[in-house]
């Protein structure tokens, strides 16, 4: 999920504040007032597992999400691609509720659903009227406690999997790039840097007893977060909640491998011939500062200046004035938001450009505009606009479709954190930044030995140089 900018959400957002007496008071007390303030409740079951729930009245809807956690880079060695091939699976039917019995008692309700892989967390949600709720809650349960892992689904979700690859990567021009090539290229610890789709030998050698040894592993109820947000009464959703996923056993937590990465010392530079590429692409990614700290919340909206936005300083420096591709498109987390991670990240942006100008001319660009960042303190002005369009990103996402930008903040703060409320004091964080620390913190993370810039050339460049020949 991609934080986008905007405030077409603004006034939705605002039910979730105390909104009514807002335009009544000075404009001191409407600062302190306009904070995001998310009502909830949160405890753990005896099963281990984590439950946060959130009530408002927007829509007559619920929203659930079941996350675990287990992402591509916590993937074992010889499991690669295991964490995505168990997203599928899971979709497989469970003991009592048969394959497509899932699907269909939340279509016939009106609702939909849906999953996802990421790097620290695969995830799975639903969103139905909010009379639909037990049955999400107990079809949850059922899967948690007994999918069908057998040679029929683990042979037909191989094939889907393996076909997702072929697809979404191997046929697909910049297949992969940058969201693959630059954790590749910038990490060193392998759980970071290996092909999170996963090799296609180890996917296809996997049998129905590595399967379960790994749903085993992973899917207990101590390594997953449940969360249900909308439409809902506390008491009966917690009685309803304990029915279906109180009795289940409590296994000891995950035991999570090291994902750290030593501080990057050299630039990094990468290429790759795509042959179903048009164009030429360039990328470049930057660690950024651990998740939480003052300098994390000062990369974010390093990030707003930089990229986010047609004010942004690298869409006005290659889109507007030296006309190199006609958009940049970047953040913090190609596979979401600054804030649905765990370990080390990158910061990275890429595009298209065209074949005149060469990689070398573009990081001579690029260079220039995050030298002025990382020399010169950012005026006051920029710092505010970087800061509004922060929050009105993440009021967007809050308030987006369906509630799943709001589960998600919630069950990754309470899956990662331990602390759902985390989520009411993220403008705080954003609020203590300055000039000061933002320059500070590009002169550490902006460095030209912390970047890695991978580039696509077209597969065009082939022929080419053959003629030249």
């Amino acid at each position: 999920m991609r934080a986008r900018l905007g405030l077409a959400l603004m006034a939705g957002a605002a039910a979730l504040m105390p909104g009514a007496a807002i335009a009544k008071d000075p404009p001191q007390a409407q600062a302190a007032a306009a904070r995001l303030a998310v009502d909830m409740q949160y405890f753990t079951l005896p099963s281990g597992l984590k439950v946060v729930l959130s009530r408002d009245t927007l829509a007559p809807t619920v929203t659930v999400g079941v996350y675990y956690g287990i992402g591509f880079r916590v993937e074992p060695r010889d499991r690669t691609g295991f964490a995505h091939l168990f997203e599928h699976l899971m979709f497989q039917g469970s003991a009592n509720a048969p394959k497509g019995v899932f699907d269909t008692t939340i279509t016939n309700v009106g609702g939909l659903n849906n999953g996802s892989t990421r790097f620290d967390f695969t995830n799975y949600f639903e969103i139905t009227p909010s009379n639909a709720l037990e049955r999400l809650l107990w079809l949850e349960a059922d899967r948690m406690a007994r999918p069908v892992i057998d040679d029929v689904v683990l042979k037909n979700q191989q094939g889907v999997v393996a076909n997702e690859v072929k697809v979404n990567v191997l046929n697909q021009p910049y297949g992969g790039w940058p969201w693959i090539d630059l954790p590749m290229l910038a990490n060193t610890n392998w759980h970071n840097a290996h092909n999170f789709y996963g090799e296609l030998d180890q996917l296809e050698a996997a049998t129905v007893a590595d399967s379960k040894q790994f749903f085993d592993n992973y899917y207990r109820p101590s390594n997953a977060v449940l969360v249900v947000a909308g439409d809902l009464d506390y008491a009966a959703t917690r009685a309803m909640v304990e029915r279906y996923f109180g009795a289940m056993p409590n296994k000891p937590k995950v035991a999570q491998p090291d994902i750290s990465e030593p501080r990057q010392t050299e630039a990094k530079f990468k290429s790759r011939v795509d042959k179903l590429a048009p164009r030429p692409g360039y990328s470049a990614g930057y660690h950024v500062p651990p998740r939480g700290t003052p300098e994390w919340y000062a990369m974010g909206l390093i990030d707003m200046m930089l990229v986010q936005g047609d004010d942004s300083r690298l869409h006005a420096k290659l889109v507007q004035e030296e006309g190199v591709t006609g958009s940049v498109d970047g953040g913090i987390n190609a596979l979401g938001n600054m804030f649905n991670y765990k370990g080390p990240m990158l910061w990275a942006f890429s595009f298209q450009h065209d074949p005149t100008i060469g990689h070398e001319a573009i990081t001579k660009l690029v260079d220039s505009v995050v030298e002025d960042l990382r020399s010169k303190p950012v005026a006051t002005a920029e710092l505010e606009r970087a800061r509004t369009k922060m929050r009105s990103a993440l009021y967007s996402t809050v308030d987006g479709p369906g509630r799943v930008g709001l589960i998600d903040l919630l069950a990754v703060y309470a899956l990662f954190d331990d602390d759902p409320q985390a989520i009411n004091r993220i403008e705080d964080g954003f609020a203590k930044v300055t000039p000061a620390l933002i320059q500070k913190t590009a002169q550490e993370y902006l460095r030209p030995t912390n970047r890695s810039i991978h580039v696509i050339q077209p597969g065009a460049a082939a022929p080419a140089a053959a003629g030249a020949q």
